[in-house]
């Protein structure tokens, strides 16, 4: 017999609430070994063995090789012990309480298909709604602190049976230790409760919450993470209604279908079928198909919509009783988070919904749902949440812990901590209290779940009207305000670990480091300095604000710089034949050329986003925004049939920058509008654009001999404008990259904060 020798091992990584601890005791007795396992105060995981130090190395190769499907082991740290004499046998013991090292808890994951047999079968967990094990289920939105036990998730108010606790102590079953175990006898309970009734149905509710469906009510149903709103989606009167008691006349609906509504109505690629099935279940944007499989009104002017699969036991069991698509829009008021408390569903969405679908398990975390465009095999986030957070983003920005605050709208926030950037889940627009309080509590959850006091350095949007910016100042850490587009361009730093990149930041608007308005900026990015060698030509914005909600305003912001060079000299004539879509005619142009005349309200800009909506106002695709981004994403939809023409990009140089003057391509658009179909003139203006920008940024990288080019910013999510850009990034030979980890948009500029702040910059 060999020596008997032992070894303390550390493992990091996602390694709790995935059935982690049942699979060391599993290899560790297979190799005959003896000693303990348990959970760390930090997510991470520490083992003791003793044995054969040969069995021990075939330990350590299973260990590995063979970890559980949800597992992602980032380091083990080994070392030499004592043996211990009293030790008989390998166990798995109590948590510890402390902190001493790294790790992460997993994102809530789609019910397993093992757990939907159980469901779908006859076995005690027949016909239960949370239904789960070590392998799927909630994680996230239930757990309060670390370490991840039962008694410190939402799952505490529910003691477990007698039959759920037997498998809960069974090493050899896939529910040893799973924290949300739960059965109809002792877990959570749902029920469905007509508005204003206050009377709760717990007798099949899932049954009767499908027949009110197919009556075409609006149901309100309380899942993983939050609350959606539901509605036959086939039904064009039941879509309507509930945009009528929404309030929101034109805003996509995200839908939920099962995989063979999905297969047999909308096109898709093989990468987007992976994700759309994958055990995260985002919403992904499929392009329609089918055009009566689903009311118009879902995403009126839009090529694509929103999709996910059903995702819990609860959904599955809905659609069982269902032959139609849901919508399924996440259920909150106007400016405010979404809701997960049961007495604020039924109080805020009284006169919304006709009855809702409530269950007695908290929601300790709310969670949105995340929302993927792929472009080929590479995943774009639109909102990165659930299903990834809390995941964290491997980054080196040394040893002290830095918090970032995001920008404002679609925000999320942000915590370095060990090597590691953890963005929060989606927060939206942070406008207001509601907001904030929402905000704060991200922040307390990310701090909490990584063991992180809260850092001495705090960084935030350059904007100081910002909410954002103002709560970062009144914080107790140094603040450290970032340049918007800067912190684009540091996001693609931080997901790539390059050290430079030419960055192409097109966006909506940001504050710029002049005072001005950014929008399409070209940016050398490195860890030295961030400088900007590149941009639209400015804009205007007659009547500020007004100006993003009607686009023809734009048009003759956009135009208004050639009357100062004389290329135009009756632009209000010029207008008035384009017979633009004004809110009040004839009476608000007149007031917009006031404004530009006099300087009155026009801020500047080089928005790239402000430039889109103006084309989508000169091709009537879009002459009113009702929701963030709509004239850009019609203008997408309306390109999606055309074909971009030949067009002249003219440029010129102002000091430093280079710059694509954008009055001069709108008003080139407008001499095609004649012979041009609207289509075609819309794909020729995202392509135009998109050209133009990659050749300001392809120009500025051979002049400071950097290889790569990257593209960041919302108008990213524009497929064809992405593509575009990286054809001509690719085409001239340099390497281009984007925004894959976090979202282009704003929901990835708290990544970029934490970049800049932990390299020492402060653009």
């Amino acid at each position: 017999m060999s020596e008997i020798v032992a070894r303390e091992i550390k493992v990091n990584g996602v390694v709790q609430a995935v059935g982690f601890r049942p699979f060391i005791y599993r290899i560790a007795t297979n190799h005959d070994l003896i000693g303990w396992v348990k959970n760390l105060g930090d997510a991470g995981v520490k083992v003791f063995l003793q044995g054969e130090n040969s069995n021990i190395e075939s330990f350590l190769r299973d260990l590995r090789e063979k970890n559980p499907p949800l597992a992602q082991i980032e380091q083990i740290e080994k070392e030499w012990v004592e043996i211990d004499p009293e030790l008989e046998e390998f166990g798995i013991v109590k948590s510890s309480s402390g902190s001493s090292g790294s790790g992460t808890i997993p994102p809530d994951i789609a019910t397993c298909d093992d757990c939907l047999e159980d469901v779908f079968g006859e076995t005690r967990y027949s016909g239960y709604w949370a239904t789960s094990c070590v392998n799927c289920g909630p994680r996230f939105s239930v757990i309060r602190e670390l370490p991840y036990d039962r008694d410190r998730t939402s799952m505490d108010d529910f003691p477990m049976c007698d039959d759920c606790q037997s498998e809960y102590t069974d090493p050899e079953d896939r529910r040893y230790h799973a924290q949300t175990i739960a059965c109809p006898e002792c877990g959570p309970q749902l029920w469905l409760e007509e508005t204003g009734s206050g009377e709760k149905n717990a007798e099949a509710p899932i049954k009767a919450a499908a027949r009110k469906l197919a009556r075409g009510e609006i149901v309100a149903i309380k899942g993983l993470g939050g609350t959606h709103l539901a509605c036959d989606a086939s039904a064009p009167e039941t879509v309507n209604l509930l945009r009528k008691r929404l309030g929101r006349s034109s805003q996509p609906f995200a839908l939920m279908a099962t995989e063979a509504m999905v297969r047999d109505n909308l096109k898709y690629e093989g990468s987007e079928f992976k994700v759309l099935t994958g055990p995260r279940r985002p919403i992904v944007l499929l392009e329609k198909d089918n055009p009566n499989w689903i009311s118009d009104e879902i995403a009126p002017g839009l090529h694509n919509v929103g999709v996910m699969l059903p995702y819990t036991a609860l959904h599955q069991l809905l659609f069982s009783n269902l032959g139609f698509p849901l919508v399924m829009t996440s259920a909150n008021l106007p400016g405010e988070p979404m809701l997960i408390e049961n007495d604020s569903i039924k109080d805020e969405l009284n006169g919304v919904a006709d009855s809702y679908l409530l269950h007695d398990r908290k929601i300790v975390s709310r969670i949105d749902d995340s929302v993927v465009r792929c472009s080929g095999n590479r995943k774009k986030f639109i909102r990165r949440s659930r299903g990834w957070v809390p995941e964290p983003i491997e980054v080196d920005l040394g040893d002290e812990p830095i918090l970032a605050l995001g920008a404002e709208q679609d925000n999320v926030v942000g915590l370095y901590t060990d090597k590691k950037a953890y963005p929060s889940q989606y927060l939206g627009d942070t406008e207001g209290p509601e907001d904030l309080n929402f905000l704060e509590d991200a922040i307390a959850r990310l701090l909490k779940l990584t063991s992180t006091k809260e850092p001495d350095l705090i960084t935030h949007d350059l904007h100081p009207g910002f909410l954002t910016s103002q709560k970062a100042e009144e914080m107790s850490g140094d603040s450290i305000p970032v340049q918007h587009h800067m912190a684009h361009v540091g996001s693609l730093l931080a997901e790539t670990g390059l050290s430079e990149v030419t960055g192409l930041v097109m966006d909506g608007v940001g504050y710029g480091s002049n005072g001005k308005i950014w929008g399409s900026e070209v940016i050398i990015g490195g860890e030295d300095e961030l400088r900007r060698k590149g941009s639209l030509t400015r804009a205007y914005m007659p009547g500020g604000d007004l100006a993003t909600k009607h686009p023809a305003r734009m048009v003759a912001g956009i135009l208004y710089p050639l009357t100062e060079t004389g290329a135009i000299d009756d632009l209000a004539g010029l207008i008035h034949e384009l017979k633009l879509d004004f809110p009040n005619g004839e009476e608000e142009q007149d007031v917009v050329f006031q404004q530009l005349q006099k300087g009155l309200n026009t801020p500047e800009t080089t928005s790239a986003g402000r430039f889109l909506d103006a084309v989508s106002a000169l091709t009537g695709t879009c002459s009113e925004r009702t929701y963030e981004g709509e004239p850009a994403m019609k203008l997408e939809s309306a390109a999606s049939s055309g074909k971009p023409l030949e067009i002249d990009l003219p440029y010129h140089r102002s000091g430093d920058l280079i710059r694509l003057d954008q009055s001069r391509l709108l008003y080139r658009l407008i001499q095609l509008r004649g012979t041009a179909s609207p289509a075609d003139l819309a794909s020729t203006a995202q392509a135009a654009l998109a050209r133009g920008m990659a050749k300001i940024a392809l120009e500025v990288a051979r002049d400071e001999g950097i290889a790569t080019v990257g593209l960041s910013g919302g108008v990213a999510y524009n497929e064809e404008i992405s593509r575009e850009v990286e054809k001509t990034v690719s085409g001239s030979g340099l390497d281009f990259v984007t925004n894959t980890e976090v979202p282009p948009g704003d929901g990835g500029v708290a990544l970029g904060q934490l970049w800049l702040a932990g390299k020492g910059l402060n653009p």
